[in-house]
């Protein structure tokens, strides 16, 4: 069985950046918003900023109070627009019930939105491969995990489990790109088992802890596990885990990502990299 590090792969890709960055007089800059005092979104944050800090990016973080309103945020982010010396921002999600976040998404100008989430961006990932300037960081990040660790993707069977926009949809169409056969499950799909059974990948997004069990795969299958989620354990302890039961499965696979450090740091490393390639752009 292979551990797909994501946190290690992170690390290489920062240090790439960083011999970029080191020869550019005017650094790229990546600005956060951050609304409210979300445990979860703090560290991520802060994750964020210190990652920043290793690729050679100027970061920039705008903390708001949980009341601030809807205009203020998105008077923000028009701000930011306008700002020349901001290369690309993300707004920290989730954000306060108030505050809209489609308002928030469509209010970013689709060259500043390092989260790749602006339609305009997730419009030219349904282009082609060659398109894909601003890719979703999640998604951008399965495939680099997956790529880096010379897992081929063409001609193979692909299942994902989650269909949200930003993660299910999105890696669905930059893996067609790359000319897997993809299968879309989620939570009214009938006999999930067959899909998964069938499956040389599985990417596991649904949000559940544990989801995927040892029944549900068939032997040497690649897994990518999206999810995270802090449960408590036989001991009383906290610990981490994701959508996948990774001790039941570990055994029955040929490559896995692990929770954390897994497609986490990749997340981040993306936003980075789509940082770079915003700089890029402006010239």
């Amino acid at each position: 069985m292979k551990i797909l590090d994501g946190k290690a792969l992170a690390e290489k890709m920062y240090e790439t950046i960083k011999t970029q960055t080191d020869e550019m007089k005017k650094k790229p800059c990546l600005a956060v918003i951050l609304v409210g005092e979300d445990p979860a979104s703090a560290v991520y944050v802060r994750n964020k900023e210190k990652s920043c800090e290793q690729a050679g990016i100027i970061s920039k973080s705008i903390k708001l109070p949980e009341n601030t309103t809807e205009e203020e945020v998105l008077q923000h982010i028009s701000d930011l627009n306008t700002d020349e010396n901001i290369t690309g921002m993300i707004v920290q999600v989730p954000l306060p019930k108030h505050i809209s976040e489609e308002k928030v998404l469509y209010a970013i100008d689709p060259k500043k939105d390092m989260d790749g989430f602006h339609p305009n961006n997730l419009g030219e990932v349904y282009l082609g491969k060659e398109k894909e300037f601003l890719p979703p960081a999640t998604p951008a990040g399965i495939i680099h995990l997956l790529e880096e660790n010379k897992i081929k993707i063409e001609g193979k069977n692909v299942v994902i489990i989650g269909r949200s926009n930003n993660v299910g949809k999105a890696v669905s169409i930059m893996l067609l790109n790359r000319n897997a056969t993809v299968t879309i499950c989620h939570s009214r799909t009938q006999n999930l088992k067959e899909h998964t059974q069938k499956a040389d990948i599985i990417i596991a997004a649904v949000g559940i802890p544990k989801f995927v069990t040892a029944d549900m795969i068939k032997d040497e299958v690649v897994i990518v596990d999206v999810g995270i989620h802090r449960v408590k354990k036989e001991d009383g302890s906290w610990g981490l885990c994701g959508d996948v039961d990774f001790e039941n499965v570990k055994n029955k696979v040929s490559a896995i990502s692990p929770v954390p450090g897994g497609v986490g740091p990749m997340t981040v490393a993306s936003l980075i990299e789509n940082t770079m390639k915003a700089e890029a752009r402006k010239k």
